[in-house]
């Protein structure tokens, strides 16, 4: 049986932090990229999945039904991985759909909109914000970190810089 190591949302996806920091000292071997649109990308599926050829890691990518049927099938066989998600959203369809998910990093959420930043890297909407708190609901433990060696914040400290 596979093990999840992370569960990262970082909407720029694989990048060098992914690759150098996260991904190393947690005996991962393989990196999911979960994101339903690049999983219907052929031409940017296999620009990901040609990525593990110079990372020594096992690149898949799936879209959020893929990843889950996966689990069911094999527990992700014996890769030990973390699944890197572009939307919160996607993360709570998934946990919704049974991935056992118990801890979340939020590291990478561009601005969008009236989205309001509770980190410099993370900005986040009123959605968000609900989807996030729902997880939480679930028992998730939930934090904002850049990288591993930047202050990780809680997920109740983040919300408590937006504003009303």
């Amino acid at each position: 049986m596979g093990k999840i190591n992370l569960v990262r949302v970082d909407d720029r996806l694989i990048h060098g932090q992914v690759m150098t920091k996260w991904s190393k000292g947690l005996g991962t071997n393989a990196l999911y990229v979960i994101d339903n649109e690049t999983a219907s990308d052929e031409f940017m599926k296999d620009i990901y999945i040609n990525t593990n050829s110079s990372s020594g890691l096992k690149i898949q990518v799936y879209s959020n039904q893929e990843v889950v049927e996966k689990w069911n099938r094999d527990q992700f066989g014996k890769d030990n991985v973390v699944l890197l998600f572009k939307y919160i959203a996607s993360v709570k369809e998934v946990v919704e759909q049974g991935l056992p998910v118990t801890r979340l990093n939020i590291g990478g959420v561009s601005k969008k909109g009236e989205a309001q930043f509770v980190i410099p890297t993370v900005a986040l909407t009123e959605t968000d914000v609900d989807h996030l708190k729902s997880l939480d609901a679930k028992g998730i433990e939930i934090f904002f970190q850049t990288v591993p060696d930047s202050k990780k914040v809680p997920l109740m400290d983040g919300l408590k810089t937006i504003k009303k």
